[in-house]
């Protein structure tokens, strides 16, 4: 890797509190490289060599069962992914591909074993983030067993209002038929869902969405920190 390379994927929080020496360990070998959209990084089932660590761009998770495939998650940095299947040796439970240019670092896996075993600071960083991870599919799972398509969808659209700076239109940041997958609808569903929340004051142009009374969508989505 290059100096500026190891310089920036050493502010990570992953690697906080590292020693320089289990620092240069657990990167040696390791790369950056960029992908284009489209480019299949993880098969499901497979064992994998590297860690991934998104430092730029999107990746999408996703899984296959009896010729269907849904969308898991979407990805964006920084974030690992396959952190759970390289500490336990284990194959991935996911497939994983690049939704636009992305720029990840890939750690070789044995070292991250090794690391993690020797140094408490790295085994703390990892504990933490498997934890979030485990704190988000909670959330996941909570959002699809408890709400309807439509409380879904209601809430999926309040979180991009939130992170587009509590814009009136925005711009989804994935293909409608992903973000359909992605909250356990057909695109069908998602369709009528868009349709049913007219009257709450959202409106779609393509993939642009407009909410012109976020009051009174807040109302029927009942957002909550212990979900959203």
């Amino acid at each position: 890797m290059r100096d500026s390379d190891i310089m920036e994927i050493r502010q990570l929080s992953l690697f906080d509190g590292i020693s320089d020496t289990y620092f240069d360990k657990l990167t040696h070998g390791a790369y950056v490289q960029s992908f284009p959209p489209q480019v299949e990084l993880i098969n499901e089932g497979d064992f994998c060599d590297f860690l991934h660590i998104i430092v730029e761009g999107r990746v999408e998770l996703f899984a296959h069962w009896n010729e269907r495939e849904s969308t898991m998650a979407i990805l964006r940095p920084v974030s690992t992914f396959i952190l759970a299947a390289t500490i336990r040796d284990a194959p991935c439970l996911m497939s994983a591909r690049t939704l636009e240019k992305t720029r990840i670092v890939l750690l070789p896996s044995s070292n991250v074993r090794a690391v993690f075993g020797e140094d408490t600071a790295f085994a703390r960083a990892v504990v933490e983030d498997l934890a979030k991870s485990y704190r988000s599919v909670i959330r996941s799972s909570k959002d699809l067993k408890l709400r309807s398509a439509i409380e879904r969808l209601a809430n999926y659209l309040l979180r991009q209002r939130k992170r587009a700076g509590d814009a009136v239109e925005f711009t989804l940041p994935i293909e409608k038929r992903r973000l359909a997958s992605n909250l356990g609808m057909t695109a069908e569903n998602l369709s009528r869902a868009f349709k049913t929340l007219q009257p709450y004051g959202v409106e779609t142009d393509g993939a642009t969405v407009t909410i012109s009374d976020p009051a009174d969508l807040i109302k029927l989505a009942k957002p909550t920190p212990l979900i959203d």
